[in-house]
């Protein structure tokens, strides 16, 4: 005598069963004349949503480009400014370093005419007129 319940003959009749049932479902949704025009709808929601992806993708890489463009447009900008700033900078530099150069010739002249006088007037100290 076994102490279980179902015993094997009625655990095999009973899988067997569950795989026919299993079987029969699938066959019934295989043989299904609704099928096909579901499979149609699903084929035409994957092409829509293929297609929405496709637009999506170009709108993308349309809007990267335009990004791009923008991008080279404030750079050559930007170059454009900061080589007009150069030359600013040198032509400023130009003006500071003649304004250093006429300052010097305009000391060194007064410092000449300072040094005449006092050669002068020691001349005249010397001489006495």
């Amino acid at each position: 005598m076994s102490f279980q319940t179902p015993d094997l003959r009625d655990r095999q009749t009973s899988a067997s069963a569950a795989k026919k049932a299993l079987l029969e479902k699938f066959r019934a949704a295989a043989e299904d004349p609704n099928r096909a025009d579901r499979e149609a709808e699903r084929r035409a929601i994957a092409e829509a949503r293929d297609k929405r992806n496709a637009e999506r993708e170009a709108a993308r890489k349309a809007r990267e480009a335009e990004l791009a463009a923008e991008a080279a447009r404030k750079a050559e900008l930007a170059a454009k400014a900061r080589a007009e700033q150069d030359e600013l900078d040198r032509l400023i530099a130009l003006e500071k370093a003649e304004a250093e150069e006429k300052l010097l010739a305009e000391q060194k002249a007064a410092r000449d005419a300072r040094y005449a006088a006092r050669k002068a007037a020691k001349k005249v100290r010397r001489r006495g007129y």
